[in-house]
């Protein structure tokens, strides 16, 4: 291989011509798009055959056990059109079709088209960077965590943490603006009956050793406790409203604050930042509570009605919109003057889109990676939060109805469009090693315990394996809390989890730690090419074997990956994709040749075969580290 001009030329031979074929440098700058250019010459073909409308087009990699590198089974799709058997289909594209210099044939199996490409432009494109994707217009405003703050969050609220931090990840990088918001439900009843808990019992100095939404979370817990005697309950529950009508009024905000402030010490341990918190009292106190229903009153769908269990409440007929309902009218406004949680949820949801203005912002806290956080509150500035064009809401599955009830207020308000873009990622509960959580009965394990617990258990993995580890304790918490994480998230959102230590802290199998050894294995590799002075050996890609051809079109699925799970929102996908990818490097790095000798040693390997191999396990580490990081995990140097 070598440069020609602004040309950059591969030595290898196409069919049996022995042609070398070169490339624009400009092409080459960056990772091509092979699936897409394939598709592109699929649909030249299918021109060329007369036809003017077709069904997508899908481009798949062939089965390890089949020729070729990729192929498509669109003729299959076309059959019926046309009334011919799908292998004549295909056979007709081969002979209509122009393909690009790098595939080497293509031919018919069946009733697929399949492709052979270059083995050295294969290997050669997994080693480019990847070119950024395209931006997208408008702004994806994700909501997730929202957690009451009235006690530490519990395992219950792990999985919504990650699945919302990861999926913004996953979003900015496929090329959307992405605003994260967390809700502060600063005004509800379990924030007054845990401000009311500490006054009740008299806890007004945290012990040092304990963190003080845990401390609220114990006194939280010894309230429901107490409310189980009919003695005291009467005189607890005035306490309680005594106090939400304080917290309603904004005279407990800064009590609130507290909590909130140790909650984010978790979330940002976890990995989690955020561009924005809204208060719930905020909401209310500017007045956007008050447009948003004045706004569905003029709907045909609200109402007051003067009789009835609804006389003297504003209600919304939800029938038209969320149909089989055995009863589809919701109070928004009691008979008494107060909203609902759903009245609050519809004018945060039109903020959101923009069709209410009125938060003001401060900046709140400086996050572990430098951002800002703000926070809406009555003395801010207008900042241009809200206003987005899709939005995600991240709740458990058990909320779906909430939720749609939300959406049909859009459609209440004839808001169709914006309806469309509001997504629900509904998830499934999580267990810990079996166990249901529930923090008002006090079977609770918080999210600290957990990642402690991890981080505890990977400290004593790492002195038993590698007792010279440099940097053991920053390891440990790497490894512990992407460990947690990726449990969190290598699951369908649809699926209960059932998190358990020992299978989640495993360095083998479907977990974070096998996904980081992968990448410190890799670094290892690259550290002792640099010392022996052959890190940046030339690469002769017409050397590529098949070993490196099928790690190679592992690495060339990674951009696909990233747009399925941005398309589906959901980070799931990134997740197996990286198990698949560590596992495609496991088996290059230990294959065997037939009389049992290392088959694919890189250090070792013939000048040229090297420098692939070397240039293919920079690009592995590039992906790894790439992949982990949508997921929200750290790279560990060493394991």
């Amino acid at each position: 291989m070598g440069f020609t001009g602004s040309y950059y030329c591969l030595a290898t031979v196409w069919g049996s011509t022995g042609e070398s074929f070169c490339y624009p440098s400009s092409v080459l700058a960056s990772r091509p798009e092979i699936k897409s250019q394939l598709k592109a010459a699929i649909a030249q073909a299918m021109e060329a055959l007369g036809l003017s409308e077709w069904p997508e087009i899908v481009v798949q990699e062939t089965p390890p056990d089949k020729e070729g590198d990729y192929g498509t089974p669109v003729a299959m799709s076309l059959a019926r059109t046309l009334r011919k058997a799908p292998p004549q289909i295909a056979a007709d594209l081969l002979q209509n079709i122009q393909l690009p210099a790098w595939v080497r044939r293509a031919f018919v199996v069946g009733g697929y088209l399949n492709f052979e490409l270059e083995p050295a432009f294969l290997v050669q494109s997994a080693t480019l960077p990847l070119a950024p994707f395209p931006r997208a217009e408008g702004k994806v405003l994700l909501e997730h965590t929202s957690v009451n703050p009235n006690k530490e969050l519990h395992v219950g609220h792990l999985r919504n943490i990650c699945l919302g931090d990861s999926l913004a990840r996953i979003l900015r990088f496929a090329g959307r603006q992405v605003e994260v918001m967390n809700y502060i439900d600063d005004t509800g009843r379990q924030a007054a009956e845990s401000l009311f808990a500490l006054q009740y019992f008299g806890l007004k100095e945290t012990p040092a050793q304990v963190k003080y939404d845990h401390w609220v979370g114990q006194a939280y817990v010894r309230l429901h406790q107490a409310m189980e005697n009919p003695a005291q309950k009467a005189n607890i529950e005035q306490g309680v409203q005594a106090t939400l009508h304080r917290l309603e009024a904004g005279e407990l905000r800064g009590e609130v604050d507290k909590i909130l402030r140790a909650q984010l010490q978790t979330m940002y341990r976890l990995g989690a930042e955020y561009s924005a918190l809204v208060w719930e009292s905020d909401i209310v106190r500017e007045g956007l509570l008050g447009k948003a229903m004045q706004a569905l009153e003029s709907s045909p769908y609200v109402s007051r009605p003067s009789e009835g269990k609804y006389a003297g409440a504003l209600v919304m007929d939800t029938s038209a919109f969320i149909p089989g309902l055995e009863d589809p009218y919701l109070v928004l406004i009691r008979s008494n003057g107060t909203s609902t949680y759903t009245a609050k949820d519809i004018a945060l949801q039109f903020w959101k889109m923009g069709l209410l203005e009125g938060l003001q912002f401060v900046e709140y806290d400086t996050q572990p990676s430098g951002t800002p956080l703000y926070s809406s509150h009555p003395e801010g500035v207008h900042m241009p939060f809200g206003g987005a064009s899709e939005t995600i809401n991240v709740v458990d599955a058990r909320q779906s109805h909430a939720l749609r009830v939300v959406q049909a207020s859009l459609e209440v308000e004839g808001r169709h469009d914006l309806a469309e873009k509001c997504f629900h990622l509904a998830y499934e509960t999580v267990l810990l090693e079996g166990r249901q959580m529930s923090g008002r009965k006090g079977i609770v394990v918080s999210v600290d315990e957990v990642m402690d617990e991890a981080v505890k258990r990977v400290r004593a993995l790492i002195a038993e394996k590698n007792p010279d580890h440099p940097s053991p304790e920053q390891a440990a918490e790497q490894i512990g809390v992407g460990a947690v994480r990726f449990a969190m998230l290598k699951t369908e959102a649809k699926k209960q989890i059932d998190f358990r230590y020992d299978q989640a802290l495993s360095f083998e199998g479907d977990t974070g730690p096998y996904i980081q050894y992968a990448y410190a294995r890799a670094g290892s590799i690259l550290r002792k090419a640099e010392e022996q002075g052959v890190l940046q050996e030339e690469a002769d890609f017409a050397q590529a074997t098949p070993y490196e051809v099928a790690l190679a079109k592992t690495l060339l699925r990674f951009p696909e990956a990233v747009q399925d799970a941005a398309r589906n929102k959901a980070p799931h996908i990134v997740a197996q994709y990286l198990l698949e990818l560590a596992a495609a490097w496991s088996s290059f790095y230990n294959a065997k040749t037939p009389e049992g000798k290392p088959a694919t040693p890189v250090l070792t390997a013939p000048a040229g075969l090297r420098g692939v191999r070397l240039e293919l396990v920079r690009a592995l580490r590039q992906t790894l580290k790439q992949g982990l990081g949508l997921l929200g995990l750290e790279a560990p140097e060493v394991m």
